[in-house]
């Protein structure tokens, strides 16, 4: 019986396989765009709102001069939470109530003026509530080398704002985009040179 030697592969033709497959598919990407390789990720603060409209219905519940403080926790609204919100300094309040000193003081809502008129002893809370998606789109390879990028956004975000002086609310207001469908594209002419350009530039100057 006579047997055959099967010819065992050389690690140079081994590497030069290995490269054309990794060649082959870089040429794929580059044809297809591989989208799918591109970064996905979602900006989600956590809170008992599913949806703007869930937040925004909440925050109907609370009435000036009749919520108590103890009682934001029921509507979704802790005060106490780290993930959420924020107590804002007295002089950014006073800044973002009053911002033009030549509006007449006793033009401005009632819980305004009874806040200003508490001094420190008046508080201000910002609850920041969102759940949006961030999926990159367009070609990898430019998009992988930093020469362009393309990020659409979906989701939606709640903010509000509520003044409390002595446990009672006194005014309160929102804002925020109940159906945020956006895309920013950015252009690096430098590529992955772009950031080594601007930060030389920086110095120079």
């Amino acid at each position: 019986m006579v047997y055959f030697e099967q010819p065992v592969m050389s690690d140079t033709k081994r590497s030069f396989n290995c490269g054309r497959a990794v060649l082959l598919v870089v040429a794929t990407c580059l044809l297809a765009g591989c989208a799918g390789l591109l970064p996905k990720g979602a900006t989600v603060t956590t809170s008992s709102f599913e949806t703007f409209q869930a937040a925004h219905a909440a925050f109907e519940r609370i009435e000036p001069y009749k919520t108590q403080a103890s009682e934001l926790k029921n509507f979704g609204f802790d005060t106490e939470s780290i993930r959420n919100v924020r107590l804002i300094p007295y002089p950014d309040l006073i800044s973002r109530l009053a911002p033009n000193s030549s509006f007449p003081v006793a033009d401005l809502d009632r819980g305004i003026r009874e806040c200003i008129a508490a001094h420190r002893g008046c508080r201000a809370y910002e609850f920041h509530f969102a759940n949006e998606k961030r999926n990159r789109t367009g070609n990898f390879f430019l998009d992988f080398l930093d020469f362009s990028r393309t990020t659409a956004i979906t989701g939606w975000r709640f903010d509000a704002l509520l003044v409390i002086s002595d446990g009672m609310v006194l005014f309160k207001n929102f804002g925020g985009e109940p159906n945020n469908d956006r895309v920013e594209h950015q252009v690096n002419p430098l590529g992955p040179l772009q950031a080594s350009g601007q930060a030389l530039a920086g110095k120079i100057q």
